[in-house]
């Protein structure tokens, strides 16, 4: 499709001048659908004409441009679609009014795990601080969420419940709108278009798929994710996040009883009340996935995550559990890291505390078997153990999930395929791939932290500087959006 320029001078037409004209994502669907089929160009070529990013605004609701935009603030575009709720500044309040049918949007100066339910319930999602790969932007992009993150501008404050910017005042309840594929912020509501994903998408994406070489799986860790990645046609699930099954309500108070523990008992006595939990969750995902692998990585955040940060939100939960405040404060302190990310987390968890990790590979066994047991065909667990750095490390896990999974399969008279790895996410791991392939079976790359190891750069915090850095070509492109092809590229290789 054209776009022309031409003048008419004394009766003679002279052509000035061609382009490809512009057009939306479902003009240019519609086109090369047509052209393709009307015989004028092949199905390859009408697969190649439609740019794979504009194929997101098909996938989610996005703003009518015939709307007025009041743009409050901009920051990144880390989730694509758009959505209008009312501003909530806490998880607890965006599931409270949620539930009831509210839509919600979550605001907050950026997200950890402890949010996922929050996250669940809202339409969209604002942080003032993080990058493309920070924990708010690769959740919402998981759960198809509209998202903008590293709105620096903003100022929240929670505990008043408002938000300031550019001379004005946002309190909670009041209208916003996130276009998260702009990466804008605009007060009140926006008339929507809802997507499409039927005729013309479906058509391009069939002939896509007859060409394709990669396969691609979903990150999901919610049966609701697992069901959706399904129908778009997952091949299997390339990441599930254990952690945030943690967080659900009714199993929070489990998780913290078994990081107060004093003592292994302690801690395996409250791991049993999560085991059942645990197992069910893989149980309906692997329902769905049936017959299909499912990379499954154990706990990974450091344990003071799981904790309340502040002293009245400790006080509350002493109150809520019965146990004991100043308990409570000290165990607090005691898991508190100047660095966490380099800290007690990933693999360091299951060295430390080895029951955890076997609770999690029972509980993933027990939901194959009772998959298998069910008739339906049993899924391929991939075990992966995170922030793997020494063959010694691997050994010590691969030994400790075979030991497990074989009991439980013993027990159940069941053969269950499945395969232990760990994700390559330090420098170290990738130079010496080798010590750790001798007892992994397969990689995933974590390229998220490979880049935040190699560079030595925060993903949550390199929005501050990294314009800078970008403006000066100093880096051709943010390499948490693009991945390095030189340093964190030939760690790969």
């Amino acid at each position: 499709m054209q776009d022309i320029e031409f003048t008419v001078e004394q009766g003679r037409l002279y052509m000035l001048q061609t382009r490809n004209g512009k057009r939306t994502a479902k003009a240019a669907l519609k086109i090369a659908v047509d052209l393709a089929s009307e015989g004028l160009i092949t199905k390859e070529e009408a697969v190649m004409r439609v740019e794979p990013g504009s194929l997101d605004q098909l996938l989610h609701p996005t703003i009518d441009p015939a709307s007025p935009r009041d743009v409050i603030t901009t920051g990144l575009p880390a989730s694509p679609g758009a959505a209008t709720g009312k501003i909530v500044f806490n998880s607890d309040e965006a599931e409270r009014l949620g539930s009831s049918g509210e839509s919600v949007i979550l605001v907050r100066d950026e997200t950890s795990p402890e949010d996922i339910h929050g996250m669940h319930a809202a339409r969209g999602i604002v942080t003032a601080r993080g990058g493309m790969t920070s924990h708010a932007a690769v959740v919402a992009r998981g759960m198809g969420r509209p998202c903008v993150s590293g709105a620096g501008e903003l100022q929240i404050d929670g505990k008043i419940g408002e938000l300031r910017v550019r001379g004005r005042t946002y309190k909670a309840g009041e209208i916003i709108t996130v276009d998260g594929s702009k990466g804008e912020i605009l007060a009140g509501a926006v008339k929507m278009i809802e997507p499409e994903l039927t005729g013309d998408f479906a058509t391009l994406m069939e002939w896509a798929d007859k060409t394709r070489r990669l396969k691609v799986r979903a990150n999901a860790e919610t049966p609701l994710d697992a069901r959706m990645a399904r129908q778009f046609g997952a091949e299997g699930i390339g990441l599930c996040r254990t952690e945030h099954m943690f967080f659900d309500e009714d199993r929070i108070a489990a998780v913290r009883e078994m990081i107060l523990a004093d003592d292994e008992a302690g801690r395996r006595t409250a791991l049993a009340k999560i085991l059942p939990m645990q197992r069910n969750d893989f149980v309906e995902i692997f329902n769905i996935m049936e017959g299909l692998p499912v990379t499954i990585r154990l706990l990974d955040p450091p344990l003071h995550e799981f904790l309340p940060h502040t002293e009245a939100d400790l006080e509350g939960l002493a109150k809520s559990t019965g146990l004991d405040a100043a308990k409570l404060m000290r165990r607090a302190k005691e898991l508190h890291e100047t660095n966490p990310m380099l800290g007690h987390r990933g693999c360091r968890l299951g060295v430390s505390y080895p029951e955890i990790y076997e609770m999690q590979v029972r509980a993933i066994f027990e939901a194959a078997c009772e998959i298998a047991e069910s008739g339906k065909t049993a899924p391929i667990p991939e075990i992966m153990h995170p922030l793997v750095a020494k063959g010694e490390e691997m050994k010590y896990l691969r030994v400790l999930t075979d030991r497990v999974a074989q009991a439980v399969l013993k027990e159940r008279g069941q053969k269950i395929e499945y395969q232990v790895g760990t994700m390559v996410e330090l420098p170290r791991a990738a130079i010496r791939a080798g010590d750790l392939a001798e007892n992994a079976e397969f990689f995933s790359f974590g390229t998220n932290d490979l880049t935040q190891t190699t560079f030595g750069i925060s993903r949550d915090d390199s929005g501050r500087f990294l314009n800078a850095y970008l403006e000066k070509g100093i880096f051709e492109k943010d390499p948490f959006v693009s991945l390095d092809q030189e340093g964190v590229g030939d760690l790969i290789r």
